[in-house]
């Protein structure tokens, strides 16, 4: 419990440890999660499990990382300035010859075409393609893989982003409601309506399909499904007795009101009605209670 707190991490609560505990209990969905974040951890590192070039290359004395660079043919012996080629067999051969090279243990990447099949692709597993190839040749685990930590992250960051704009939409409605919130539940009921599929359809067809597009688009009608739980929540908050309390007291904004129970910090009863509100006329007084300077909850903010 103290390193916790000595590395700023706040010790799990009640009910936090008891879901802690249930999930725990849930041995199917525990190992799952286990297992789950195995893979993607690998997966971050892809061209490091499964690459057609070299981790580390030694040639002639000197150190190459082709993972992470571009290296001419000619480094290698070679004599066309264009990147080396690993899996060429004279390449190989040179390297072999006056130095050594660590591959990963896939030696393909997603795009690589294995031109070495004994047989018509689609190729059966074999000991060099593990889960064989697709119908062009290229192997189905280095596929995998790849397109493991591009659905993850994908999904990811659709979720992250739909969150922080639903957040926001959502916050911006129930702080101000009004007119703010009725021109805003217009907008986004009129934008709710458009015919996702369509407009996907039509701007695939107008920009070139990528990754970075499909995520954009799909945010841009993801975001809506937070909007309507935020606002509520805040419409909620700003109608409870303190917050009501501090305004007529001349409180400006949310970051006067502190919650009843933030007076429990001090030991005090969180009934009393002059605690509730931090207005300006209570400040003097707050600032001398024990403690009021560091209270989490207790706003002395101007």
């Amino acid at each position: 419990m103290g390193i916790v707190a000595r590395l700023g991490f706040r010790p799990l609560g009640p009910l936090n440890r008891r879901r802690l505990r249930n999930f725990r209990r849930n041995r199917r969905g525990f190992w799952s999660f286990w297992i789950f974040l195995v893979l993607f951890v690998v997966s971050l590192g892809a061209e490091f499990v499964a690459n057609d070039r070299p981790i580390l290359v030694s040639y002639q004395g000197r150190l190459y990382a082709p993972v992470l660079f571009d290296y001419p043919d000619t480094e290698f012996g070679g004599f066309l300035p264009t990147p080396a080629n690993y899996r060429d067999q004279i390449t190989r051969e040179t390297i072999d010859a006056e130095g050594w090279a660590i591959w990963p243990p896939i030696r393909f990447s997603y795009d690589t075409i294995n031109f070495n099949l004994d047989r018509p692709a689609p190729a059966p597993p074999s000991a060099e393609n593990w889960l064989g190839t697709d119908d062009q040749g290229r192997d189905v685990l280095a596929r995998l893989i790849y397109g493991f930590r591009l659905s993850v992250l994908f999904g990811l960051g659709l979720t992250i982003a739909s969150s922080v704009i639903g957040v926001i939409a959502g916050a911006i409605q129930g702080y101000f409601g009004g007119i703010t919130d009725l021109i805003f539940q217009r907008l986004i009921e009129i934008w709710a309506g458009l015919p996702q599929l369509y407009v996907l359809l039509i701007l695939s067809a107008l920009f070139e399909p990528t990754v970075w597009l499909l995520l954009g688009l799909l945010t841009l009608f993801s975001w809506t499904g937070l909007v309507g739980l935020v606002r509520a929540e805040f419409l909620r908050t700003r109608n409870f007795d303190y917050v009501r309390a501090a305004r007529a007291d001349g409180g400006g904004g949310y970051r006067h009101h502190a919650p009843p129970y933030s007076a429990q910090c001090h030991g005090l009863d969180p009934h009393l009605p002059a605690l509730h509100p931090v207005g300006r006329d209570h400040r003097a007084d707050l600032a001398r209670l024990p403690g009021a300077g560091s209270a989490g909850g207790l706003s002395l903010a101007g």
